[in-house]
């Protein structure tokens, strides 16, 4: 008896004892737990790469015996920030590419590009993204002649800042043999006085190009991608929406992953058209600890600053409507074959006609199951009649609210005085569903999730203008924001409960700043650093 009480005395001791055994202690800090009372604590402990408990800090310390405590000095914590909507190959293949962002005028499109050409004169194509014709004096679109000039031997390829527009010179072209134009079903060959292309490509005419331009081999497009991920989590992000990918890009990430090559997590969406769509449903959803597929990303229109848009009525600027990509009988047919998958359906939809089709499609097929989750990604211009079918049907809006403040200068140009006022509409798009994910779209936009914060609840670009906020009736609070970027950015992928806030039992992913985005000044949220990245409890990036 006494020997098995004696035996029994060192179990209970060693249990209790590895009990008390954590990875991870965070303490002194401010931590927004984000949960559904958005409460604070000030310390939590962390075990095999999930919150096991969240309290006081003196209560965590005496109670766990950790390999490694964190000092947070007071400093704002915060779940990791989640993108809902990003393009990682976009932005890893810019590690490659001439960035023409910012650029006043074509004639220093073509300095980049000279100077780029210089230091790597061996490249086979000369490719580029970020030029948009709205910041120059001259905003008519550019054209091949001027690259041809000076670039008469090397292919160029020059994505406009939306990707929805690309202009390329005439080896390019040969290359691509579209020596003559001809009418693309959603998209659009520009022509010269002579009736041949000029260079410009519209949407889905962009492809007929982009298609020749050689892919990076596996090695350089491994750290190409492992840089991209350095810059994501150097911003606090942990999670992101890859919005759009191809077979063999979800092959590459399937291997990396599979090697742990890569840290940050990724919900992945199959890229999906009427020619392919046969192909993607023969995939089956696929979920590992860092990735996971189980959506398919569908393309209704194009955008607003090349009038792709497919809008109700003429653009304000011009006598055209834009264009669906795809016939409404093509969406209807992929949409219905989708309703009846286990695939999540993510549609973009930037003008006021395609989000109208893609509404009451979503309705037609998935009315009564809210489970589904279904995405409408951008609902950049909605009719007025249409933002009540969000609720009716239970779509989530997948917004960027930086795509407002970058806009902004012009938009009104392109949509009208009336028009306008239902374009960028976060706040009623939140009222409407009760949710929004919020995203910025890289590389379209800056990946730093705390512009597309600054954007939402100030609605102001980084420059603090307008005074008063573009159309101020429709920023979010700070609270929602926040909740956007993490918690409902989580529930739009069905990861509420693994992810998006600071909770028992929950993926230990967290971010440090060295300030508290919560209270400090509108006109200083951009300028907020990240101290600390942490994913399933290891740190990721901790600034120096």
């Amino acid at each position: 008896m006494r020997i098995s009480i004696l035996f029994l005395s060192v179990i209970l001791f060693f249990s209790c004892t590895t009990n008390k055994e954590v990875d991870l202690i965070v303490y002194n800090a401010k931590v927004y737990t984000v949960d559904s009372a958005f409460s604070t604590v000030d310390a939590f402990a962390i075990n095999n790469g999930v919150f096991i408990e969240l309290g006081e800090s003196e209560d965590l310390l005496q109670k766990y015996n950790a390999k490694e405590k964190i000092d947070a000095q007071q400093k704002a914590v915060y779940p990791g920030f989640y993108d809902s909507h990003v393009h990682f190959f976009g932005l890893a293949n810019l590690i490659d590419e001439v960035d023409l962002k910012g650029s006043a005028s074509f004639e220093e499109v073509i300095e980049r590009l000279q100077d780029y050409h210089k230091a790597y004169p061996d490249k086979k194509w000369l490719v580029a993204g970020g030029w948009d014709q709205n910041l120059w004096a001259d905003k008519n679109y550019p054209t091949k002649d001027s690259l041809d000039k000076y670039f008469p031997e090397v292919p160029v390829f020059l994505s406009r800042v939306d990707y929805h527009a690309a202009v390329v010179n005439t080896k390019a072209l040969h290359l691509a043999t579209l020596d003559s134009a001809y009418v693309v079903e959603g998209g659009f060959i520009a022509v010269d006085s002579l009736g041949k292309p000029n260079g410009l490509l519209i949407d889905n005419a962009v492809e007929l190009v982009a298609q020749y331009i050689p892919i990076p081999e596996e090695k350089a497009l491994y750290h190409m991608l492992r840089k991209a991920q350095d810059s994501l989590v150097s911003v606090g992000l942990t999670s992101i929406v890859d919005a759009g990918l191809s077979d063999e890009e979800i092959d590459i990430l399937k291997k990396f992953y599979n090697q742990d090559s890569l840290q940050i997590r990724n919900y992945a969406m199959l890229a999906a058209n009427p020619e392919n769509i046969n192909r993607v449903l023969r995939f089956t959803p696929f979920e590992s600890e860092k990735l996971t597929i189980k959506s398919v990303k569908l393309m209704a229109d194009g955008a607003l600053g090349s009038r792709g848009a497919c809008l109700l009525s003429d653009y304000s600027d011009e006598p055209t409507k834009g264009f669906l990509l795809y016939s409404p009988q093509e969406l209807d047919n992929i949409i219905r074959l989708l309703a009846n998958s286990s695939f999540q359906v993510s549609t973009h939809a930037i003008g006021d006609s395609a989000n109208r089709v893609i509404l009451d499609l979503y309705g037609k097929y998935i009315k009564d199951k809210p489970e589904r989750r279904w995405r409408i990604e951008h609902a950049q211009v909605v009719d007025s009649a249409d933002f009540s079918k969000f609720k009716l049907f239970s779509i989530i809006p997948s917004v960027q609210p930086v795509h407002a403040t970058s806009d902004m200068y012009w938009a009104e140009e392109r949509l009208g005085e009336k028009r306008i006022k239902y374009a960028y509409a976060y706040k009623e798009l939140l009222n409407q569903y009760g949710k929004l994910a919020l995203g910025s779209d890289f590389p379209v936009e800056h990946f730093n999730p705390l512009y597309g914060f600054h954007a939402a609840v100030a609605r102001v670009d980084d420059a603090g203008f307008p005074k008063g906020g573009f159309q101020p009736e429709n920023a979010i609070s700070r609270e929602d924001a926040l909740r956007g970027m993490t918690i409902w950015a989580a529930y739009s992928c069905f990861q509420e409960k693994k992810r998006g806030s600071i909770e028992k039992g929950k993926d230990a992913d967290f971010v440090i700043l060295d300030d508290d985005i919560m209270q400090v000044a509108a006109e200083k949220l951009r300028s907020v650093k990240t101290l600390r990245t942490v994913i399933a409890g290891e740190t990721v990036f901790l600034r120096n």
